[in-house]
């Protein structure tokens, strides 16, 4: 019983390491580059690869023998292995920092606030409010635009298109409002064929304990979860505790 639990962790490591590197290079991740992480050989992680493979947490392309993460292994990931590093005290000084700048009313907080999610995460910031059921803010797409995913203009069509379709958009935000958590859609989970290739983390803001909105990161499949969650439920408290100060 030990042997297995012992290698199962060992192959949650290897997976978490593969997704990991894929996070940051965007390229397939070959036995070889994570081996020296582990006291396992190249051969090794090719046979824990080849198991994860026929379980479906990776996959490979037709122009590599390196693996890529699927929807189901970043799914597993961010639910069980992704190390969420939280923020700097930095990073959190800087957040709060714009807080205390020129914003003037609701309205300016918003929109601010997402141009502030998409500077802390290097994707798209989007805020919705919920009395304002037509309207929703966004900023960062050019960062989106930059990923390696959307080199092709059909995929960069389509996200265009899916930002300007707000109704729908803001449904994906909206959706589960009452729960209280952040939550992250990924790819398909979006149930929107035009975003199929990126995720959405989502997380609620408040005034008075009252539910306001929503605010949300939107970004590559291939997002930097570990940094991406936590700093969206920091701005979603700083957002909260500003708003107690605005009529």
């Amino acid at each position: 019983m030990v042997k297995n639990v012992d290698y199962e962790s060992r192959r949650r490591a290897v997976l978490s390491a593969a997704i990991n590197k894929h996070i940051h290079n965007a390229e397939p991740v070959a036995s070889e580059d994570i081996a020296e992480n582990f006291d396992l050989s190249p051969a090794t992680i090719r046979n824990i690869f080849s198991e994860l493979e026929e379980e479906g947490y990776l996959t490979h392309p037709y122009t590599s023998g390196g693996k890529i993460p699927t929807e189901k292994g970043y799914r597993y990931y961010v639910d069980f292995l992704v190390s969420q590093i939280g923020i700097l005290d930095e990073e959190k000084n800087n957040i709060k920092r714009e807080y205390k700048g020129q914003m003037r009313g609701l309205e300016d907080a918003l929109e601010e606030t997402s141009g502030i999610i998409s500077q802390a995460t290097r994707y798209a910031g989007i805020v919705s409010f919920l009395e304002w059921q037509d309207k929703l803010f966004y900023k960062g797409l050019s960062r989106i635009l930059e990923q390696k995913e959307f080199n092709d203009p059909e995929k960069v069509r389509l996200l265009v298109r899916a930002l300007e379709e707000k109704e729908h958009l803001l449904e994906i935000i909206n959706r589960d409002f009452i729960i209280d958590k952040v939550k992250v859609y990924i790819g398909h989970e979006l149930e929107y064929l035009e975003m199929e290739n990126c995720s959405l983390v989502v997380s609620g803001y408040h005034k008075k304990n009252k539910p306001q909105g929503r605010i949300a990161v939107l970004g590559p499949v291939r997002m930097e979860y570990s940094h991406a969650i936590p700093v969206l439920a920091y701005i979603s408290d700083v957002l909260s505790d500003f708003l107690e100060n605005i009529e």
